[in-house]
């Protein structure tokens, strides 16, 4: 509770022997999310700004935000392309398709956890919504995928290799999902690091293992049979549907000629689930559903632990 007494003019009784107006230190749902959008400016600004000060004074500038998960293609593509051959045609695309989808995530969650601690300055002197620092390092991402959009275009280019023209809507709730989930995470583990510091530890180390769990690097269809009823335990991951997603659009190929697959066997390589367009965007809406749930959760969390930034900080 916070008590806002004001000065006494001559004639008048101390502040002390008069009512004290109460103001209640926390707020309902409907109006935190209300005071986000009408601070969207100031989260538009402190986009711009994560942007700017990431790459100020680099000699690419902006330009690392492609050139940094190229390289990151590239080491993975020659271990799984060339050194670990596995006989996908244009793997390059197959990587990168579930890459786009995973760095956007995960920088998201990786910049966003202790964002409240290195803005600790801002944080404790003046007031404006919290929960739009973490925003702020999501929208940055948003930013950074354009990027890498581009520069999965120029290979789609270069390989004379094409999406999947007639399934690109797909995209739409895929996004949709990753963007949402993406925040909520964000904001809920940016306000567990300001009491928990080893938060911030424990998501990298966590995010490493995350990522070996969702199909980018190995199809889907080659882990699928060693699944057996297990199968509902792997799509759990919010990640694995999405990132599927991307790579039946612009990777269209479920099945590719193999030649290395002995006689008796089918000499196809299994790459994506034979699912009907309907059951990838149902499970991206499922996705979409519970990253809004996990969005109201966060900001009820945020605004739980918020009246203790201050002493924490």
């Amino acid at each position: 509770m916070i008590e806002t007494p004001t000065a006494s003019p001559p004639g008048r009784r101390p502040p002390e022997q008069r009512d004290v107006r109460v103001v209640s230190a926390r707020s309902s749902l409907t109006h935190r999310f209300t005071e986000l959008w009408r601070t969207r400016e100031l989260l538009l600004y402190l986009t711009r700004s994560d942007v700017k000060v990431k790459y100020k004074n680099s000699a690419l500038g902006l330009l690392w935000s492609m050139v940094s998960p190229l390289m990151q293609l590239g080491i993975f593509w020659l271990v799984f392309g060339f050194i670990l051959k596995n006989g996908y045609p244009h793997f390059v695309v197959f990587l990168f398709a579930g890459l786009i989808a995973w760095n956007f995530f995960s920088g998201a969650l990786n910049t966003s956890t202790g964002i409240i601690v290195e803005r600790a300055g801002i944080v404790k002197k003046v007031s404006f919504p919290r929960e739009i620092l973490a925003l702020s390092t999501v929208g940055a991402q948003i930013f950074y995928f354009s990027m890498q959009a581009v520069a999965m275009a120029v290979i789609l280019v270069a390989l004379r290799s094409s999406p999947d023209w007639g399934v690109v809507w797909l995209l739409v709730p895929a996004i949709a999902a990753l963007l949402v989930l993406a925040s909520g995470f964000s904001v809920l583990l940016s306000a567990l690091n300001v009491k928990f510091r080893d938060m911030r530890h424990l998501i990298e180390v966590a995010m490493q293992l995350w990522f070996w769990l969702t199909p980018i690097v190995y199809p889907y269809e080659k882990l699928a049979p060693h699944l057996r009823g297990l199968s509902w335990l792997y799509l759990a991951n919010p990640m694995t549907p999405i990132v599927l997603t991307f790579q039946r659009v612009l990777y269209p190929h479920q099945a590719v000629p193999s030649t290395n697959y002995p006689p008796n066997l089918p000499k196809t390589l299994p790459v994506l689930p034979t699912w009907s367009l309907g059951t990838y965007a149902e499970l991206d809406c499922i996705i979409l559903g519970a990253g809004v749930l996990l969005m109201v959760v966060s900001v009820w969390v945020f605004g739980r632990l918020e009246g203790n930034f201050a002493e924490e900080l």
